[in-house]
């Protein structure tokens, strides 16, 4: 059996410090604020009553914005008016030629042409 050899202890030296990019002092970072919750714009909300045009898509009762919108679009895939090859596009029936005034419209223009029907 190997016996171990002792060796007198050494004197411990502190260490020097070094300022490097790493020990520099970590930033503070701000505590973020829970995320309230998203109230809708009471213009959108605002009931407002089809023109006769838009009624005969929508229905004659006063509606929000978006629920003419809403309703516009499920009209359209019923009726199956999306353009085949460019979907972006509506192609209008006979109800919605009074509505649009023209045969096609982009869904961009969409509500804009609605904003001119409802009061």
């Amino acid at each position: 059996m190997a016996t171990a050899k002792t060796t007198p202890a050494k004197k411990a030296t502190p260490a020097k410090k070094v300022a490097t990019a790493s020990a520099a002092p970590a930033k503070k970072v701000a505590a973020k604020a829970p995320a309230k919750k998203r109230t809708p714009n009471a213009a959108f909300m605002k009931a407002l009553t089809p023109s006769a045009a838009l009624a005969a898509v929508v229905g004659a009762a006063p509606l929000p914005r978006t629920e003419v919108v809403s309703k516009m679009w499920v009209y359209i895939k019923k009726h199956n008016l999306q353009d085949s090859v460019n979907k972006r596009n509506i192609n209008a029936d006979d109800k919605l030629k009074a509505v649009f005034g023209k045969a096609q419209v982009t869904m961009f223009e969409l509500a804009g042409l609605i904003g001119k029907h409802l009061k």
